[in-house]
């Protein structure tokens, strides 16, 4: 169990009857989702299952095909997109973090100069702090390591205070170091701020570790979603227990 801050009851996150297609085919289907606001939520499957899919759905940079999400009852539908304000207090990290060619204190201020926030010199140095990099700040993104990249990306989301951070897969191929620090600092930002987090991983060690709950996807369709100690102790789909147990589920 993560020892993170524990959620409430008041949803983040509502899914109903949410599908996505691409040229006709079918690449998630969720009956059903809720996320509690303040939660780790970690989703769990093979390649090709629509946990990616998912993260940009919630981060709505691409509508559902059919079905309605509702942010904090803000609806995202097909023919309806949700406010630019409402928008900006979701963020995500991606796999492969895209840095300017600038500094890695010049990264990690770029969205706040988006937004136009000028005096964020504290925040900046705060988000330093989180991630270890205070030491890096003048260092050209160009020079760091892959790990440090990750750091990056991911203080300069965490810098804009969102209140929703989605995660795809961002300590994949890095060191038990990187690991490490990434998941400290995501795990703060939870217990500190309360912040919502989505996170998408194939380590089921990972999970265990941060998740208040745990999803399965299969094929575009949730096959499970328990608290983390019921869904690696006591999952009740057999398809979950292999899962767990490392066996194909393919």
């Amino acid at each position: 169990m993560s020892t993170s801050a524990l959620p409430g009851n008041e949803q983040c996150y509502e899914l109903r009857e949410v599908t996505k297609q691409y040229g006709g085919r079918r690449v998630l289907d969720i009956t059903t989702l809720d996320i509690r606001r303040g939660e780790i939520v970690v989703l769990v499957g093979p390649s090709g299952a629509g946990k990616s899919t998912l993260l940009r759905m919630l981060n709505f940079l691409e509508p559902p095909t059919s079905g309605c999400i509702r942010y904090h009852g803000i609806a995202s539908c097909a023919d309806q997109r949700v406010p630019l304000e409402a928008r900006r207090r979701v963020t995500t990290v991606w796999q492969r973090p895209i840095l300017l060619k600038r500094s890695v204190e010049a990264n990690i201020r770029f969205g706040l100069q988006l937004r136009g926030r000028r005096d964020s010199t504290r925040q900046v140095r705060q988000a330093l702090e989180q991630v270890g990099l205070c030491a890096l700040a003048q260092q050209q993104a160009r020079t760091l390591s892959g790990g440090e990249a990750q750091r990056v990306a991911l203080a300069r989301a965490m810098v804009l205070d969102p209140d929703v951070l989605l995660l795809d897969e961002p300590t994949a191929n890095l060191d038990p170091y990187n690991v490490g620090l990434i998941e400290d600092a995501v795990r703060g930002c939870n217990h500190e701020k309360g912040t919502t987090i989505v996170w998408v991983t194939h380590n089921v060690f990972q999970a265990r570790r941060l998740a208040h709950r745990v999803a399965l996807l299969l094929d575009g369709r949730v096959v499970e979603f328990a608290e983390a100690s019921a869904f690696f102790d006591t999952p009740q789909d057999p398809r979950t227990a292999a899962f767990v147990r490392g066996k194909m589920v393919y």
